[in-house]
């Protein structure tokens, strides 16, 4: 239905190649085309029959995207027919054209069942993760005073120009410098916390693939959307914690908030490694990657003095 509309577009698009089109023209094209867009917003409800939260959510988007662009080229055909600036406007529709025909492009990347849209969601969570992971990793100590000390002069060629001078460190707008200054003891809960963030996205990661099985299974029309959406919803969750613990490790850290933010992480993998079992979609690998990052939060734990052995506890690992 995509290429239906995509080559309707295209026609309305080369009504305005040459001379203006004849109002007949104009008619007929609107008129098949509004014809399509009403089958095609039949055809993507029926598809919503079934769909969980997720996969209605990236049909919708979708739909949206295609009958929206589809609006505006319209318009501007119509609003563009005998105007005075008739020759900028037609500049405009192949252009919006152009829109349709990505808009119904993407429609084949829409997933087609809960388990992909799922799949997907959760993917996302995990680049976010690796954003964060990455911006950790830029994190360094202070520099030491001796060295700053024997830097050399400048020499006479050094430029005087304003844009080329170092900003004072009492400069607000210098932002160079924006975690490079952290204390032994700081870097040392960086490197802890960037451990439980790399484990935690190697969590997901495991949990993607597990996913992955679960679609490969011969019922797998039988899996719990419900389940599905609530490990996704409680993978979300640890995204935002996540963020949230990647944001404090900024001089001066946030200590009670790094707390509070790994207790989060520690009680949201469970629940996550509980639902996957009840699914019996646990891998080994994944078992492993949870098993390391509650070693991971246990030794951050110990560090700042949070109690996280009785939340460890509570995970009783069956088969």
């Amino acid at each position: 239905m995509g290429e239906q509309i995509s080559k309707q577009a295209t026609n309305a698009g080369m009504l305005y190649t040459g001379e203006n089109p004849g109002v007949k023209a104009l008619e007929e094209n609107m008129a098949a085309y509004f014809n399509m867009l009403q089958g095609f917003l039949l055809l993507s409800h029926g598809s919503s029959t079934g769909a969980g939260p997720t996969l209605s959510s990236c049909i919708h988007k979708a739909v949206k995207q295609v009958v929206d662009s589809s609006f505006m080229l319209l318009h501007e055909a119509v609003s563009s027919y005998g105007s005075p600036s008739n020759k900028t406007q037609k500049l405009s529709i192949p252009q919006l054209a152009g829109a349709v025909w990505e808009a119904c492009s993407a429609l084949k990347k829409t997933p087609s069942t809960n388990v992909i849209a799922i799949g997907k969601a959760i993917s996302q969570v995990a680049v976010s993760m690796k954003d964060v992971l990455r911006e950790m990793n830029e994190l360094k100590p202070a520099s030491n005073e001796g060295e700053e000390e024997e830097e050399e002069e400048p020499s006479e060629n050094f430029s005087t120009k304003p844009e080329d001078k170092p900003c004072d460190k009492d400069d607000d707008l210098c932002d160079g410098d924006l975690g490079s200054d952290l204390s032994p003891e700081e870097m040392k809960i960086v490197e802890l916390t960037t451990d439980i963030v790399s484990r935690t996205l190697v969590v997901h990661k495991e949990l993607i693939r597990c996913i992955t099985l679960l679609l490969q299974r011969e019922n797998s029309d039988d899996i719990s959307v419900d389940s599905l959406e609530k490990i996704l919803k409680v993978s979300q969750r640890i995204g935002v914690q996540v963020d949230e613990v990647g944001a404090c490790l900024y001089p001066p850290q946030e200590i009670s908030a790094i707390k509070v933010a790994i207790e989060k992480i520690s009680s949201l993998s469970s629940e996550v490694e509980t639902e996957l079992r009840n699914l019996k979609g646990c891998t080994e690998d994944f078992g492993e990657a949870c098993s390391r990052l509650r070693s991971s939060l246990g030794k951050l734990g110990s560090e700042l003095g949070c109690d996280l052995v009785p939340e460890l506890e509570n995970l009783v690992i069956t088969d």
